[in-house]
């Protein structure tokens, strides 16, 4: 792996879109039968790990089982299956009544309990500590945007990244205590993007990039807040920063190829990206990538093993979980639907997706997105 503590000098032609076309070329399985809205219940009958039983359930629900009253969609998962974080404009998911727009909320599996985080819509799809105990997501103060971070067992805010300039794009390490995010600032004489860590506990900034543009560079931050991976956005080049030896690596894809980050696992070992038509699972360790021809990645597993990917064709399922290491997969919607990072938990156990169709659960009548849980096994 080419290693450097600088950024590369060469920087080729910014692509206007990185398109993907998918075609399932792997085996694929049945896909489980569908489960009924109420709390718990399963397609087949089979117990699952963790207390839940095999087939896929509504999660967007209050805790009588009714269906929200409006759109939930932006859910994340954490690596246990046990809570799920997701926005909503529905008004019937807690006791309490919001009030207009998107909120976040977090459902507790364990308990059945939805408990809403904040007052502020998001900007961006929050995401949640892989212990469960934060929540964090940008939101619009004044003329900028600032990282709302949350205490789940409270519900109270803990903290606030960026004082002067637009803080987003965050990815929290497994407990929450380190914030990787992108921070942007307009103003001439430090135009740009920044790639940051924050720790909240001491309230130390650790600037780990700095580049002369405002793309996005989508930092993903591994559970032990070691290693960070992050795009330039403008280059088209992704990166890992191993915090621990102070090193940089990369571009990871090589000097002939653009590429865009869709991930960095829960345990540092593998960093998804797409390049051109295919997505790549780099090997953090060796520097090696396995190549899915013809698929969209959207996430991977906290183990580096199960990637979750969007297929292309429309005549096809929309979202489909491949096993890496045995290059089989499991259809996870044949509805039309969408995920996105952090939707699946440890070894692909449970996958966490939204969509409007009607007939994944039964009594599906409220015409709106709604957020499920597939329980595979």
């Amino acid at each position: 792996m080419n290693r450097s503590t600088g950024r590369p000098v060469g920087r080729r032609r910014v692509r206007t879109a990185l398109s993907v076309a998918v075609a399932v070329c792997a085996v694929t399985v049945a896909l489980p039968g569908a489960a009924s809205a109420r709390p718990g219940a399963a397609a087949d009958g089979a117990d699952g790990a963790g207390g839940q039983e095999v087939g896929v359930e509504r999660i967007s629900v209050a805790a009588d089982g009714s269906q929200a009253d409006d759109n939930s969609a932006g859910a994340s998962i954490t690596p246990d299956g046990r809570r799920v974080v997701f926005s909503s404009a529905a008004k019937n998911l807690t006791s309490d009544t919001p009030s207009e727009g998107d909120k976040v909320y977090v459902r507790d599996q364990g308990t059945t309990q939805t408990q809403r985080m904040g007052h502020l819509p998001p900007v961006q799809a929050p995401v949640i500590s892989a212990d469960g105990g934060y929540v964090a997501y940008p939101v619009q103060w004044m003329n900028n945007e600032r990282i709302r971070h949350y205490q789940v067992s409270t519900g109270r805010t803990v903290t606030g990244s960026c004082s002067l300039f637009t803080c987003n794009q965050p990815s929290l390490s497994a407990n929450g205590r380190f914030t990787a995010y992108a921070s942007i600032s307009y103003r001439q004489q430090t135009y740009g993007q920044r790639v940051q860590i924050e720790d909240w506990t001491t309230g130390t900034v650790e600037t780990v990039a700095t580049f002369g543009h405002t793309a996005p560079s989508r930092p993903s931050i591994s559970g032990d807040g070691r290693y960070v991976a992050y795009q330039d956005g403008n280059a088209k080049d992704i990166f890992v920063r191993d915090r621990t030896d102070g090193t940089t690596s990369g571009p990871i894809e090589g000097p002939a190829k653009d590429a865009a980050l869709v991930h960095l696992s829960e345990d540092g070992s593998k960093v998804v990206y797409l390049s051109g038509s295919d997505t790549y699972v780099h090997d953090v360790s060796s520097g090696t990538a396995q190549q899915v021809p013809d698929v969209r990645g959207v996430t991977i597993d906290p183990t580096g093993t199960h990637l979750l990917y969007a297929p292309h064709d429309t005549n096809g399922p929309s979202l489909t979980l491949r096993d890496l290491r045995t290059d089989t997969d499991q259809i996870i919607s044949d509805q039309p639907a969408s995920a996105g990072t952090d939707a699946v938990s440890t070894d692909g156990r449970d996958v966490v997706f939204h969509s409007t169709a009607d007939d994944i659960v039964p009594g599906d009548t409220n015409g709106k997105s709604d957020v499920f849980v597939r329980h595979l096994y």
